[in-house]
């Protein structure tokens, strides 16, 4: 259905603003008594309408609609570009971690992925440090710290012992751990709703965990268990920074805490490197070098360039959109996981059905009552 408003007694047969929504013809003046067409967009100008009795109008489209539509339709087809290459991006990191482990520890993984990461982000950081607050370095830093150095220490380690696919569905918890830590730590006031979306995203995890014993499918491992705990701990931690960058950072600009937070992740992240031997390693080896080159890849584009695109979609296309990243995400690592012959049944796939429901009921937007 195509708005359109009353034709305009100054200028233009219709308001030519009716098409994005203000309400306001071309001469700023209100027109009254919108109605709705359900017929293609065809617009009469006023100079037509004025013809003599029994002429045909001709069906024109105004020129400033018409640069409306094309500015809209190029900004979509942008916006679903960027959602299309993050999802690629964050769901293929589990697979890059999971070629890490070739030749590297898990440690090595995530000190090497965190320390190109910010490598890269150096020298913007330079120029973006001082228009951060500075009482507000000391929250940027912890933000990097539960945001982006834990985790990834709790995702590469975990990856030694457990399936990538396994790993990109309980990465999907993220949104419920946001959630989770709002109401536990932050005293967040949480709609009934959300908190119907944590419960059924804790089913879908309780079922992923049980169930593969319970058919005899998989015995469970409390060795390998543990490390399925390290990921839940991971999406925790995610849930505190996004928190604390509510709470505490909002009004910063999110490209300047991203630049600044990672860069300072350099120094703890070298320290880890030459405390673990990496540069003892043998780099004429084939195996070291694949398993230092998707490391570095999982830093530079997976935590880098990703980051940066995840802010510039948030801008364009606003939080809630970008948040369903988060649906993508799983579904790139299990087609990973099929080709590298990981097994995957439909159980898994049933419980991420579950879980992704409960990311949805968790982060819906309340309706407005009108």
């Amino acid at each position: 259905m195509i708005k359109v408003f009353k034709k305009c007694e100054k200028k233009f047969a219709i308001c030519s603003s009716a098409f994005v929504g203000h309400g306001l013809c071309y001469c700023s003046r209100r027109v009254r008594r919108p109605y709705f067409i359900g017929v293609p967009l065809r617009f009469t100008t006023a100079d037509d309408s004025s013809n003599a009795a029994g002429t045909k109008n001709k069906k024109q489209i105004s020129p400033f609609i018409l640069q409306s539509l094309r500015i809209n339709m190029s900004k979509k087809f942008v916006c679903w570009t960027i959602f299309i290459i993050l999802c690629i991006i964050w769901g293929s990191s589990f697979k890059l971690m999971k070629d890490s482990t070739v030749a590297l520890s898990g440690a090595q993984i995530a000190a090497l992925r965190i320390f190109s990461a910010g490598l890269v982000f150096i020298p913007f950081a330079v120029f973006h440090f001082a228009k951060l607050p500075r009482q507000k370095i000391g929250i940027v830093v912890l933000s990097a710290v539960f945001g982006n150095l834990l985790p990834a220490f709790c995702f590469a380690i975990a990856m030694t012992k457990i399936d990538g696919s396994l790993g990109g569905i309980l990465n999907s918890l993220t949104p419920i751990c946001v959630v989770a830590v709002g109401i536990l730590f932050f005293k967040d006031k949480i709609k009934s709703q959300k908190i119907v979306g944590v419960l059924t995203g804790f089913v879908g995890l309780v079922l992923l965990t049980v169930l593969p014993a319970l058919t005899g499918e998989k015995t469970i491992s409390f060795h390998n268990f543990s490390y399925t705990l390290l990921i839940l701990l991971a999406t925790f931690l995610y849930g505190i920074n996004v928190n604390i960058v509510s709470h505490y950072l909002k009004g910063l600009n999110p490209i300047h805490v991203a630049t600044v937070s990672l860069a300072f992740m350099t120094i703890p992240t070298a320290i880890v490197l030459w405390q673990q031997g990496f540069l003892q390693l043998d780099f004429s080896n084939a195996a070291v070098q694949e398993s230092v080159l998707a490391s570095s890849a999982l830093g530079v584009i997976g935590s880098a360039v990703a980051t940066a695109l995840f802010y510039v979609l948030v801008q364009k296309a606003g939080g809630l959109f970008a948040s369903l990243v988060t649906y993508g995400i799983p579904f790139i690592a299990l087609g990973w996981g099929f080709i590298d012959n990981e097994p995957i049944t439909w159980l898994e796939i049933i419980c991420l059905g579950i879980i992704l429901l409960g990311v949805y009921l968790a982060n819906r937007p309340e309706k407005k009552i009108s």
